[in-house]
């Protein structure tokens, strides 16, 4: 994807074009940096705003955010934990903006990778029927185990379901948030983000993006709380392609207003 115009030709207005997901559970520590890389990242180009979900907090994620709150950022809380799949979700049916970036929100994403991905998912001349811009870490700054458990995981996958995505679980994606909402929502759901959009016939890009280690909090996710969800979740999903099946229109019946 070449000759990609730089992202502040998808003006719209001054109307939001964007919007910026983070889900977060106890990163108090990495709001304020992640938000200034952020706006930095996005400053010159279409309307956007950043809408965190904080997925039940009990640290001091939520009052820094509160400081945060202005005309380009937005909070939205759970009353308790109820996962990043539902963090997300609550995040792209509550945003203003008709495209969705996400990004997780311990600071391993590098925000400067946003403008790329949103100019490459907004050219017109792109794909056609594009709906997700997917983010492949380089070089992953996570521990030796993470890494491997990670990459078993990623081919058990690609090989069950097709999806052509090395690295489904990057959090740096951009895409369509009507796309989004046509999917078939369950808890993890984020781990199967590209083979879902595939499923409802959209085309999903790759694009290379940095990976940084993780500088303050903790890794919420281990081998234990990742894997025996994870199998159950693929057998679901590959199920789900399986009982797909997608009428071709030969005709189009006029609509009554």
């Amino acid at each position: 994807m070449n000759d990609v115009p730089s992202v502040a030709l998808a003006r719209d207005n001054g109307e939001i074009v964007l919007t910026v997901v983070v889900p977060v559970k106890n990163e108090a520590d990495n709001i304020f940096p992640l938000v200034a890389e952020i706006r930095a990242a996005l400053a010159g180009g279409p309307a956007y705003e950043i809408l965190y979900v904080d997925d039940g907090s009990t640290d001091a994620t939520r009052a820094r955010l509160d400081e945060l709150v202005g005309s380009d950022l937005r909070v939205l809380a759970h009353a308790k934990s109820c996962g990043q799949s539902a963090a997300l979700r609550t995040g792209v049916q509550n945003a203003k903006g008709g495209v969705i970036a996400t990004l997780d929100g311990d600071g391993q994403n590098d925000p400067a990778d946003l403008p790329r991905l949103v100019s490459t998912f907004l050219n017109p001349a792109s794909v056609p029927n594009l709906g997700m811009i997917a983010g492949q870490r380089v070089k992953r700054r996570d521990s030796a185990i993470k890494r491997w458990s990670s990459r078993i995981a990623n081919r058990v996958r690609a090989s069950m379901l097709g999806d052509d995505t090395p690295d489904t679980g990057c959090g740096l994606k951009v895409f369509s948030r009507d796309a989004f909402l046509l999917l078939p929502y369950f808890d993890h759901i984020h781990r199967f983000l590209p083979a879902l959009m595939r499923r409802e016939g959209f085309v999903v890009g790759l694009e290379p993006v940095n990976h940084r280690p993780r500088i303050h909090g903790r890794s919420k996710y281990g081998v234990n709380n990742r894997l025996w969800v994870g199998i159950v979740d693929l057998f679901g999903v590959y199920w789900l392609q399986r009982r797909m099946r997608r009428p071709t229109l030969i005709g189009d019946i006029p609509r009554e207003d």
